[in-house]
């Protein structure tokens, strides 16, 4: 297994999706660091109780969702991220996140979506 502070943007980010698309909250969180900062339209959470509040807000949104990643833009050590997502209770667009990482796990993540009930 790979050393979790050598890991790149790029890999630390694939397992973040493949966790993301499971619904795994624990292996969510452990791409984090311990004080992460999750930040929202509605505030900052901190550390990882903060991002693992962050996503059962967003499972809540969007259970079993199936996500449309528009752009994916890596600069060094952060990612731009522009995506859509649809359930069957709602729909997300203009899902705009930003990923910052350091030593092989996530210290800051910008979230922001427009969330649609399905009628």
């Amino acid at each position: 297994m790979k050393n979790l502070t050598t890991r790149t943007p790029q890999e630390i980010f694939q397992s973040h999706g493949q966790a993301l698309m499971a619904e795994d909250l624990d292996k969510i969180v452990a791409n984090y660091a311990h004080d992460a900062a999750f930040i929202t339209p509605t505030g900052v959470k901190h550390g990882r109780d903060g991002v693992r509040e962050g996503f059962t807000q967003l499972f809540a949104d969007l259970p079993h969702a199936k996500w449309d990643l528009k752009i994916q833009i890596f600069e060094g050590d952060v990612l731009f991220l522009e995506w859509s997502a649809g359930s069957d209770t709602g729909q997300a667009h203009h899902g705009v996140d930003t990923f910052v990482f350091r030593d092989g796990l996530i210290k800051t993540q910008t979230v922001r979506y427009a969330l649609t009930p399905n009628s």
